[in-house]
């Protein structure tokens, strides 16, 4: 494989020394971008963009050529697995994803396949291996997936949900059925997480978007058990590097320390946090990502710059921090006001590492 032009990244996961700070953008390849809308209407839609392993990557390239970040992230989507397992995934304009089948017995979970990655999702690794030949070095490659509890959510519900009212109903109704989609789930995103390193992911994160929807004893029982088990289950050195793991749990402030503890590289943050003290509390157990709340971009390019500062200053001196947004960024935002973001955590976080 080519090596890494730019590896601060890496770098940074690791605890290695950096010149600056990295940044990438969670959702950086997306709507706020004209020319991934021109993409998408040239695809036709959101699925055939995910499943055409050329649009995929020419929309993961895109944020690179406008922006000097630090990462690419492969564009999928976190329901990619639901529907290799059978569950019909589609998506309604101004309605996000849905559906056609839902899952709400034993029955209905027992009869789940677990998707071989090669065969039943190698349009997602066709994409990564893709992705990886075309950056011919630029900037590392990120894989990801979705956590079993945000994946099952989606497929009690039939999509998003505000209160989580059937699944939560089954997690407490009926466990058994529950802790078997789950373990399912995270059979399922170990073998798909494992071939995209084995594709050419450099790095992977897992997103845990509801995990913050439970309780505290729940998060640990239905959320973070199967996180950490598939963390054990992940390569973690492939093409002469190690392969860092980044766990995101999206209000997950409450359980830093319990989520340090499963054995992940990084420990992604959402903006409700003080990346200070989540400094504090983790030690040097793991590097943090994050936390700009991804609103700030609406914001004048100075007043961005203040708030990135602002982390910066919050973080302090050393290695061990990768600079994103709380959450991802989102439609409506400028694209020069992105790109002030970025520019930012570059200039202002070279006196941090020197």
């Amino acid at each position: 494989m080519t090596a890494l032009k730019n590896d601060r990244f890496l770098r940074a996961l690791l605890k290695q020394p950096v010149d600056v700070t990295p940044v990438w953008m969670m959702r950086q390849a997306g709507r706020y971008l004209p020319e991934y809308r021109a993409s998408r209407a040239s695809a036709g839609d959101f699925m055939s963009l995910c499943k055409n392993p050329q649009f995929a990557c020419e929309v993961t390239l895109q944020p690179l050529d406008r922006y000097p970040l630090d990462a690419a992230i492969l564009f999928s989507d976190i329901l990619t697995i639901p529907d290799a397992m059978g569950q019909g995934l589609y998506f309604e304009t101004g309605e996000g994803p849905r559906f056609r089948k839902t899952v709400s017995t034993l029955a209905d979970i027992e009869a789940l396949p677990i998707p071989d990655a090669q065969q039943d999702l190698g349009y997602v690794m066709d994409a990564v291996s893709t992705i990886r030949r075309e950056l011919n070095g630029r900037v590392p490659l990120i894989g990801f997936a979705g956590s079993p509890w945000t994946l099952a959510t989606y497929m009690v519900e039939g999509g998003s949900s505000k209160d989580f009212r059937k699944s939560k109903a089954m997690l407490y109704d009926n466990p058994q059925a529950m802790h078997l989609l789950l373990d399912k789930l995270a059979q399922s995103v170990t073998s798909y997480l494992n071939g995209q390193i084995l594709a050419g992911a450099q790095a992977v994160q897992i997103f845990d978007s509801w995990g913050g929807s439970l309780s505290s004893a729940a998060y640990q029982e239905f959320s973070l058990a199967y996180m950490r088990k598939i963390v054990s289950g992940l390569i973690r050195e492939n093409d002469g590097r190690k392969v860092p793991v980044i766990v995101f749990t999206k209000g997950g402030g409450l359980w830093l320390e319990s989520i340090a503890d499963i054995g992940a590289d990084t420990l992604g943050l959402d903006w409700t946090c003080d990346i200070g003290e989540a400094r504090q509390r983790v030690g040097s157990k793991v590097s943090l990502q994050g936390n700009m709340d991804p609103t700030v971009l609406y914001a004048r390019p100075e007043a961005i710059r203040q708030e990135v500062a602002r982390i910066l200053a919050s973080y302090g001196s050393g290695t061990g921090h990768v600079f994103n947004l709380g959450h991802g960024i989102t439609p409506e935002v400028d694209p020069a006001n992105a790109g002030a973001f970025i520019e930012a955590v570059h200039e202002l976080s070279a006196q941090y590492h020197v």
